[in-house]
């Protein structure tokens, strides 16, 4: 059993609050991910459950057991760097099993657990070379092993696909995925990439400015965000904002109404806003749809990106507000540049978030809505 448990956590450098009181469970066997903008305090947070920065107040427990002052070694964790930090005259090996050879364990042992790690990350062949004859992501990977050799109860790690490129990075993914498939060990992992978050993830941890915005599984900060900044976040692209009005409240929808006057309505739960109240309408690219006779809104292509399997139109809006929309249609569309396009956006498609930036709930539909 491998638990993390933060309570009340703060960092502070100076007069500087760093990490701002956070409060988390990660239990036994979950994969974690922290995710936010640089200068969140993930990477932060993420050390000073290594005991490589010191805890301000509050506290880490680790099986149960408080960990404030117990020293990196003894925690029974092993970090996985953004640098790979081979030594470049030991053979992979070597590089692996170096721990164990600081912890006094024999040669011998030490030389078959290489081996055996070896064999997990599919390294067997690469045992004997020496660090710069590898690809980078192969020396990923020894770094991984060299985490993986010590048996530790959680593994750390800090943003390690950050110097791979895009084809390593997808491959690399995949790898660490199965490779906690079959340790079925804790994992805790830093990154800035919300597609990292969403692939690896069976929880994610979103920060901003030392705080917690929201925790949830990939699906569940996917399709229900606490807040304008987690529905901005997590999906790519992000989800498309734009500013509205309130014209009509009733207990389970909310209408409003959109840049060039025509309406929506969003089944949302009474008592958050009010007739003529500003809000923000959010709905994601894949979610608009090209329809000449059920429109709502319509403007000019000012981009298309086409990636294969589907195509993103950029789309400005008329009126002095500057909204842009992203609209995801199918790979083959004939859509072009600066084309004036009808779009429809479907109310239970859509999510609103009230004047403070905060979600307002779903509102539940009535069993018989669909008759």
């Amino acid at each position: 059993m491998s638990t993390v448990t933060l309570r009340d956590i703060r960092k502070q450098y100076t007069d500087v609050d760093v990490i701002k009181g956070v409060n988390l469970d990660i239990n036994d066997r979950e994969f974690v991910v922290f995710v936010g903008p640089s200068g969140c305090g993930k990477s932060t947070l993420l050390r000073m459950i290594a005991g490589l920065e010191e805890i301000t107040s509050g506290d880490l427990l680790i099986d149960g057991e408080r960990m404030n002052d117990v020293p990196p070694d003894k925690r029974g964790l092993a970090m996985v760097f953004q640098t790979y930090a081979l030594y470049p005259h030991m053979t992979v090996a070597e590089n692996m099993a170096f721990s164990l050879r600081l912890a006094g364990v024999p040669k011998a042992k030490r030389h078959e657990r290489a081996r055996e790690v070896g064999r997990i990350l599919q390294l067997e062949p690469l045992l004997d070379r020496k660090p710069r004859a590898l690809s980078g992501g192969q020396r990923q990977r020894v770094a991984i092993g060299r985490a993986l050799v010590r048996n530790p109860k959680v593994f750390l790690f800090d943003e390690p696909l950050s110097n791979l490129d895009a084809a390593l990075r997808v491959q690399m993914r995949i790898e660490l995925a199965s490779l906690h498939d079959s340790l079925q060990s804790t994992m805790i992992y830093v990154t800035h990439d919300q597609v990292e978050a969403m692939t690896l993830a069976s929880k994610i941890v979103v920060l901003q400015s030392g705080v917690i915005e929201q925790v949830g599984s990939p699906l569940e900060l996917y399709h229900h965000p606490r807040n304008l900044f987690v529905a901005g976040f997590i999906g790519s692209p992000r989800m498309n904002f734009l500013s509205v009005t309130v014209t009509d409240v009733s207990q389970r929808t909310t209408t409003v109404q959109l840049p060039g006057g025509e309406t929506v309505t969003v089944p949302v739960q009474p008592n958050r806003l009010a007739v003529g109240d500003r809000a923000t309408l959010g709905i994601r690219p894949e979610h608009l749809r090209l329809d000449q006779t059920q429109a709502n809104l319509k403007g000019e292509v000012m981009v298309v990106e086409r990636l294969g399997g589907e195509t993103y139109a950029y789309v400005k809006l008329p009126g002095g507000d500057g909204d842009t929309l992203v609209v995801q249609t199918e790979g083959d569309s004939a859509i072009q540049m600066h084309e004036l396009i009808p779009i429809y956006i479907k109310g239970d498609r859509c999510h609103l978030f009230d004047a403070q930036g905060e979600a307002i709930p779903k509102a539940e539909l009535h069993p018989l809505a669909h008759l």
